[in-house]
């Protein structure tokens, strides 16, 4: 005998007895006259008694099926509850989500934008953790993720959002002091500020603007950082030269705090992307922050045309 209870003997039973007609508990469930009678007879075999007197013209319920119709009732009673909740929950914008995001980018970007989010939908919650880590979507629970990367083919269901180019950067008084880059194969002897937390060897690859061709350095510094707000400092403070995304480097070229160097080469070129585990099935309160957040993101605000009214060359993305 199975540990578990007979839950669909028992929501037939009551229904049933609810009806007081094998025919019309069938129709009122959906299922043939003969689903529910099979039901019925294996929980009378499970249980070891008689819930129904039949003849041909009456049913009627055994002193055993009295004693257990209310119980069952209950049992059938709070499963339909639980699916209608269940199936409000994912049909309305409520609930909690779990969202990772790069720190820097959902330090500076997402966290300011989120008391608009809440205005619009005061019903939802938001778990967000901030990582410069690639958190694991599925294996840890999360529902949805904001990723800055070139993608690779997975089984995940990503949405582009915006592109997000990369800088080689420096301060006026580091350019000043130690001279400007021309080539990349330069870089190599100057301290280059590098990432601690990639999953590869930290190698900036080039590619020239016209020409197409490519060259690549290991930076070599006084700091390695798992995140740009650890190297900041150093590179602002115009002691070493970094590489930055987009969305942090662009604020700094206005008052030329930093410039852009090696502009005639470009780094691998990523996106912004919000990712998810599945698209079946996707909860409203997913959609409406995917929504929120596509909405919000795709002008890319953090953008080289948009802050400095610049663009440089650029290779197109390719969308998984």
């Amino acid at each position: 005998m199975s540990k578990l209870p007979d839950f669909e003997g028992l929501a037939m039973f009551a229904k049933v007895a609810e009806e007081h007609s094998f025919a019309a508990a069938a129709r009122t469930l959906g299922v043939s006259v003969a689903t529910v009678s099979r039901a019925v007879a294996r929980l009378e075999e499970r249980l070891g008694g008689r819930l129904f007197n039949r003849t041909s013209r009456r049913l009627a319920l055994t002193d055993y099926g009295h004693r257990l119709a209310e119980r069952a009732s209950r049992i059938l009673s709070d499963a339909e509850e639980a699916e209608d909740v269940a199936r409000e929950t994912s049909s309305r914008p409520r609930g909690l989500v779990k969202l990772a995001a790069p720190l820097s980018f959902g330090t500076r970007w997402i966290a300011p934008m989120l008391p608009e989010f809440f205005r619009r939908y005061p019903e939802i919650a938001v778990d967000l953790h901030l990582t410069d880590a690639q958190a694991d979507l599925i294996g840890e629970g999360f529902d949805a993720a904001l990723r800055i990367a070139v993608l690779e083919d997975s089984s995940l269901v990503a949405r582009l959002i915006a592109p997000v180019r990369r800088f080689v950067v420096a301060a006026p008084a580091y350019i000043a002091e130690y001279g400007r880059p021309q080539h990349p194969h330069d870089l190599a002897t100057h301290r280059c500020l590098s990432y601690a937390n990639r999953s590869r060897p930290d190698v900036w690859r080039f590619a020239h603007q016209e020409t197409g061709k490519e060259a690549s350095i290991t930076p070599t510094g006084p700091l390695r950082g798992t995140s740009a707000e650890a190297l900041l400092p150093t590179v602002l403070a115009g002691l070493a030269i970094t590489e930055l995304p987009e969305f942090i480097a662009t604020q700094y070229f206005p008052d030329r705090q930093l410039e852009p160097i090696l502009t005639d080469w470009r780094l691998p070129e990523g996106g912004l992307y919000f990712v998810t585990p599945t698209a079946r099935a996707r909860p409203a309160k997913v959609s409406a922050l995917a929504d929120f957040l596509i909405g919000e993101l795709t002008d890319a605000r953090w953008s080289a045309e948009a802050v400095m009214g610049w663009k440089p060359p650029s290779r197109l993305l390719r969308q998984p």
